[in-house]
């Protein structure tokens, strides 16, 4: 028997999903309650335990995604599988704990036999579901509900699109409003992600530079200059006057000076540092951006830069520290 679907061609069938999805999303616009997210907000950062998802199937899939969000956002939480819980992960879950329950029908089987167990351990509970009046909505102290005017865009009405769509953007607003009230930064976030790219582009230069790097005296010999480089593996040596930076030996400026002394049919080891150094260095603040120091090196065709704090140096950072924290 051939389905009423068959043959049905993209177009028709990608803009239905478009469609359920849009306008359930335009619903929920119109009718999600602000007062009831800001309750919910601050039962959690009022707990000190963790946030635990949880939902089957599908909801639990997007339940785990929820999970992830929250927990690179700043507020620690963990997935628990409802199946897994009825057998003992239910011990994982303390009296500071708060849970958030994710089934469209609200009467997914597994949670609704958790029900019981989680009142009973009388923590809080909150639901995302498409039926307020469901057992899962009902027992929550939280309902955030959602509607699907036009289905959930299946060709064949089956399978969850439009429903797990509206849970994810039910768990990205109360994430996003979570990290508004704890005022939660950039630097946080890159504190969270530091082998991402996202975390990658908001370190600070403080967080990848050398606070114990090569320094010389304005009088300090060719040789004297070239051990200290040697063992900085930096390719360089400041010059500092006491914690005056006077300017900076590179293996570029040995080069320039040793030609300059063959030249003049001088000795190369009567230099002294202030004769080989560049004068005025390239400097930036510690707690500037790396993605800056990334740029300043590109634009002035250089492999490192003088860290300071407050105009005093602290530290170096090198174009390696940039490559391997993946800024560049």
């Amino acid at each position: 028997m051939k389905d009423k679907n068959q043959g049905t061609g993209a177009l028709e069938v990608g803009n239905a999903v478009l469609d359920a999805a849009q306008g359930a999303i335009s619903e929920l616009r119109k009718t999600w309650d602000a007062p009831k997210v800001d309750a919910w907000v601050g039962m959690v950062m009022g707990r000190s335990g963790r946030v635990v998802l949880t939902g089957m199937g599908k909801s639990g899939l997007v339940a785990q995604k929820i999970a992830a969000t929250l927990a690179s956002t700043g507020c620690p939480s963990f997935f628990l599988h409802p199946a897994e819980a009825l057998h003992g992960d239910l011990g994982m879950v303390t009296p500071e704990d708060s849970i958030l329950a994710l089934s469209n029908s609200g009467e997914s089987e597994e949670l609704v036999r958790l029900l019981p167990s989680l009142l009973r351990l009388g923590i809080p509970l909150a639901a995302i579901t498409s039926r307020p009046e469901s057992s899962l909505g009902g027992a929550a102290d939280w309902t955030f509900s959602y509607r699907l005017p036009q289905g959930e865009g299946c060709p064949l009405e089956l399978a969850p699109m439009a429903s797990t769509t509206l849970q994810l953007v039910w768990g990205d607003l109360l994430a996003g409003s979570l990290m508004a009230r704890r005022g939660f930064t950039r630097d946080l976030f890159a504190l969270n992600h530091p082998a991402g790219s996202l975390g990658a582009k908001l370190v600070k230069v403080k967080a990848l530079m050398h606070d114990k790097w090569p320094i010389v005296p304005p009088g300090a010999s060719l040789t004297e200059a070239l051990k200290v480089m040697t063992e900085g593996r930096l390719g360089m040596t400041s010059v500092m006057e006491g914690p005056v930076l006077v300017g900076v030996i590179t293996d570029g400026d040995i080069r320039r000076a040793l030609e300059r002394a063959e030249r003049e049919g001088s000795n190369p080891l009567g230099l002294s540092a202030t004769g080989i150094m560049s004068r005025h260095p390239a400097t930036i603040e510690e707690d500037v951006l790396a993605l800056q120091a990334a740029g300043d090196m590109e634009a002035r065709k250089i492999t490192f830069l003088i860290v300071t704090r407050k105009g005093v140096p602290c530290g170096v950072v090198h174009i390696h520290d940039l490559l391997a924290s993946k800024v560049l």
